[in-house]
């Protein structure tokens, strides 16, 4: 497109396209459609429509005049003649405004939900909007995610306005529904953030998460390791008098969480993760990928 040239439409597209964060050209997209979509209605109502024709809308950038162009379909050697009717000016201002304030507003998601994109496995503060059915719609801050019923801790409070951590687990689209932020109570990543969020030695590497099992608002056991001398990851973890992993276990809601050694041994390791029962003997079996375990 060519620069705008400054006058009082060029002027109010790009401050839309400024308030609203995304490209004049899409404002000015918007509005093509939305008189193409007035005109087709409009010529089908009073049988001026051709369906063997096609039609073109021109948008004056400087002015904001709209005229239609038509001709026969492609095969045809029929140059394209002006179909604009009469005041159509007028009538597609009156009935497109619904439709380019709703095609700006979809842009406008679209362009938030991009910046989200970069955030796929992290966790934000949510507040829950609406529910409809065992879908929950939550306020994620510029824009709202959707919690699923799969995604959801059965059991807790999806009242409106009460808050959660959430994990944005995916950008999901869909033709009914379009470009969807995804989120989930239920998720591993969720308590890997979260601890990588209250635990400094996690992010420089000094302790490492190497596995974890949850049943999402029951219970969840993280497996830590560390290969640096003095650094106990348990206790890394733990934190002083266990302020640390008692925010992890505030922000899911008062699941209980076990940190464990982790091993490369099998054996060590599920009966770590089996305290504090005490006593206890495991037999691997590699071909079925099963623990037995005894007293």
């Amino acid at each position: 497109m060519a620069q705008l040239i400054r006058t009082e439409f060029s002027v109010a597209v790009a401050e839309l396209a400024r308030e609203r964060g995304i490209n004049p050209e899409v404002v000015l997209s918007s509005i093509q459609e939305a008189i193409a979509a007035a005109f087709i209605r409009d010529a089908q109502e009073d049988n001026s429509w051709h369906e063997d024709w096609r039609y073109r809308v021109s948008l004056d950038n400087k002015t904001g005049e709209a005229r239609i162009y038509g001709c026969l379909e492609e095969g045809s050697d029929d140059e394209e003649v002006e179909v604009t009717p009469p005041g159509f000016g007028r009538i597609a201002a009156q009935t497109a405004k619904q439709v380019i304030l709703q095609k700006v507003r979809e842009a406008e998601k679209s362009a938030v939900i991009d910046d989200y994109q970069d955030k796929i496995g992290s966790v934000v503060i949510g507040t829950v909007i609406r529910q409809d059915g065992r879908k929950v719609t939550i306020n994620v801050g510029r824009t709202y995610g959707i919690l699923p019923y799969s995604e959801q801790i059965q059991g807790e409070d999806y009242s409106i306005g009460n808050k959660f951590n959430f994990l944005i687990k995916e950008i999901s689209e869909s033709d009914d529904q379009g470009r969807q932020i995804i989120l989930s109570r239920t998720s591993v990543d969720l308590v890997r953030d979260l601890f990588r969020r209250e635990v400094p030695e996690i992010n420089n590497n000094a302790v490492e998460i190497k596995a974890i099992a949850r049943q999402g608002g029951v219970r969840t056991k993280l497996a830590v390791y560390s290969n640096r001398r003095g650094v106990d990851p348990i206790g890394a973890c733990v934190g002083q008098k266990g302020v640390r992993v008692a925010e992890v276990i505030k922000a899911l809601g008062g699941e209980k969480v076990d940190v464990i050694q982790f091993s490369d041994d099998p054996e060590k390791l599920i009966i770590a993760a089996l305290l504090p029962a005490e006593g206890l003997e495991v037999e691997i079996d590699k071909e079925t990928n099963t623990a037995k375990g005894n007293r």
